[in-house]
């Protein structure tokens, strides 16, 4: 009974996937047939073409890891980040803030209160 659960589900599973690139697939190679040949004279896609150009983009654009939804950009989550922040004293989190202040202005040219870079 809950051998053929679990091979009923990772079926279910794999049917899901199969049926998702192959739509993938599909819009990619619509969209690119549809906007690439005529504004910059590109070349017309085949499906194993659009499928292999949305394999090549998950590489070069999301890396190899598995996308985690409700992490950071540093791998961090936010409850994580807002527990660390509660735990701060108010000194802490002022230090915290001018540190991200200057870190942002910094980078960008803008000038804060303190002075600072142009």
């Amino acid at each position: 009974m809950r051998r053929a659960y679990w091979v009923a589900r990772v079926l279910k599973v794999a049917v899901v996937v199969v049926v998702l690139l192959a739509v993938l697939g599909f819009v990619a190679m619509s969209l690119w047939n549809w906007l690439v040949p005529t504004l910059f004279s590109g070349p017309v896609l085949g499906y194993w073409q659009a499928l292999g150009l949305l394999v090549l983009s998950r590489l070069f654009f999301g890396g190899l890891r598995p996308h985690r939804h409700g992490h950071g950009p540093f791998g961090h989550s936010w409850h994580h980040a807002r527990a660390r922040w509660k735990q701060m004293t108010p000194e802490e989190r002022e230090h915290f803030r001018n540190r991200f202040r200057e870190g942002w202005h910094g980078r960008h040219g803008h000038r804060h209160e303190g002075g600072g870079n142009t």
